[in-house]
């Protein structure tokens, strides 16, 4: 275990919808555990998996982590052993909490979520209605009983409305966002088409999205091979066309974060030290994109040749 990662104890584990629990971890010892805030989500090494989890608990309790679990029924092996094999009293391995989808400042904010994917923006929420900011969210589910923290949404300071699929069908994204107050963010979480459709009515400007799982693209960069330097470890990778910088690390024996390997998840994020990456991520901006001050090593590539790395 590296020194990043934390050992849990799962103190409770809650029904919350049809096919949703909650869990909660805390330290062993009862120490206080590392700080987040809304929009954090942690790796749990579950089930011989690991897999990504929004907090969605209160970040002003640093006495425990909340999680929000959905058994899919495609399942890689994560959830299901959330569900069938996890209880309460064991111990689990987790990353401390990182945050590519952070809350920004703003006078408002509309909250876009799709089944377990209100689990983030339950805490933003919660943290709107802490600031005093003008929220409201838009929350479709399959059914009423699909559909996890309804009751805490509903309690909040703000506008919840609730779209179950058998009843209104999808969400009615046009309305949704018209009438959007200036300089209001839009938050969404959910599956890929919902993303899409939110993507294709609102300003980039003013959306941030959280994926699953990586969309279906087609890259127009370069998969010719190049070079990077390792400036920590002192080693020079040759990083061919089949290959990604990610594997080529790990196959010069070097030891690197890495979950997801679809650019989505952050757990390999590298920092930049020279050269120009080729970003083929899901989780940067656009900005971050342009700065090229870290980049996804799982996913992304060269653009100029070489790179310099701190490996």
């Amino acid at each position: 275990m590296n020194e990043s990662e934390l050992t849990l104890l799962v103190r409770r584990m809650t029904w919350e919808a049809d096919g949703v629990l909650s869990v909660e971890l805390v330290h062993p010892d009862g120490k206080p555990l590392p700080a987040w805030s809304p929009g954090a989500h942690l790796d749990l090494h579950t089930g011989g998996h690991i897999r990504q989890y929004s907090l969605c608990g209160d970040p002003r309790d640093a006495t425990a982590y909340r999680i929000g679990v959905l058994n899919e029924a495609s399942s890689r092996g994560g959830s299901r052993h959330v569900h069938t094999k996890l209880r309460p009293g064991q111990t689990v391995t987790a990353s401390e909490p990182r945050n590519h989808f952070a809350l920004e400042d703003a006078p408002g904010y509309l909250f876009v979520a799709g089944g377990i994917g209100v689990t983030p923006l339950l805490a933003m929420a919660r943290e709107a209605a802490r600031r005093g900011a003008d929220w409201r969210m838009v929350y479709g589910g399959r059914n009423r009983g699909s559909m996890a923290f309804t009751d805490e949404l509903g309690s909040l300071d703000g506008g919840l409305t609730v779209v179950p699929q058998d009843e209104h069908g999808h969400i009615d994204l046009v309305s949704a966002l018209d009438g959007l107050p200036e300089g209001a963010l839009v938050y969404c979480c959910g599956p890929e088409p919902l993303l899409a459709a939110v993507e294709a009515l609102c300003p980039p400007d003013r959306l941030r999205v959280e994926r699953f799982a990586a969309p279906v693209v087609e890259q127009a960069g370069d998969d010719s091979a190049f070079e990077v330097e390792c400036r920590t470890s002192g080693l020079t990778l040759s990083v061919g066309a089949g290959t990604s910088i990610l594997r080529a690390a790990e196959d010069a024996g070097l030891s690197v974060s890495s979950s997801c390997q679809e650019g989505i998840c952050g757990s390999c994020e590298t920092r930049v030290l020279d050269g120009t990456p080729d970003h083929r991520d899901f989780l940067l901006s656009e900005a971050e994109h342009a700065a090229n001050a870290s980049m996804m090593i799982c996913v992304s590539r060269c653009a100029s040749g070489r790179l310099v790395l701190d490996l």
